[in-house]
C-alpha cells in the first residue's frame, strides 16, 4: 500500500504545480509588463489605470502571450508619447474596450470622457520552460 501511496502523492504535487503555480507565475509576468509601463511617466501625463493578461491573446497557434497596458491622460501629442514610450504601442483610446487583444474581452473600468486618453501597451514573453504548460496558451 505504501508503494502506491508515494507515486500518487508525487502525481498530486505535480498536478497542483501545473494547475496553480504556473498560471500564477504567468500572470505575474504579465503584471510586470504593466508595471514597467507605469514606472515612468512623461510630464503633463497621468496614469489612470493599468491592466494585464496572460494567455492566448492574439493570432493563431499555441503559446503563452503576456500583455500589459496603461490608460493615460495626457496633453502631449501621440508622437511625443510614442517617443517617450519607445518599444510600446501608443494609441488614442476612445472607449473602455481594449482592441489590441483579439481572443479575450478586456476593457478599462474608467469611463473615457475626453479626447486626451491614450492606451500604452506591450506584449512580452517568457523564457521559462514551464510557461507553455499553462492551458490558457492553447
Amino acid at each position: 500500500m505504501k508503494k502506491i501511496l508515494i507515486p500518487i502523492c508525487v502525481i498530486a504535487v505535480l498536478v497542483c504545480f501545473v494547475a496553480v503555480f504556473i498560471p500564477l507565475s504567468n500572470d505575474r509576468t504579465a503584471e510586470n509588463i504593466a508595471k514597467q509601463l507605469e514606472s515612468s511617466v512623461p510630464a503633463d501625463t497621468v496614469i489612470i489605470e493599468s491592466v494585464s493578461k496572460a494567455g492566448k491573446l492574439t493570432g493563431n497557434g499555441n503559446g503563452m502571450q503576456y500583455f500589459g497596458a496603461v490608460l493615460i491622460k495626457s496633453d502631449l501629442t501621440p508622437d511625443e508619447l510614442s517617443d517617450f514610450y519607445s518599444g510600446a504601442v501608443v494609441k488614442k483610446q476612445t472607449s473602455q474596450k481594449i482592441e489590441a487583444v483579439e481572443h479575450e474581452q478586456m476593457s478599462f473600468e474608467t469611463v473615457i470622457d475626453g479626447d486626451n486618453y491614450y492606451i500604452v501597451y506591450m506584449f512580452g514573453g517568457s523564457s521559462s520552460f514551464f510557461a507553455n504548460l499553462d492551458i490558457r496558451g492553447h
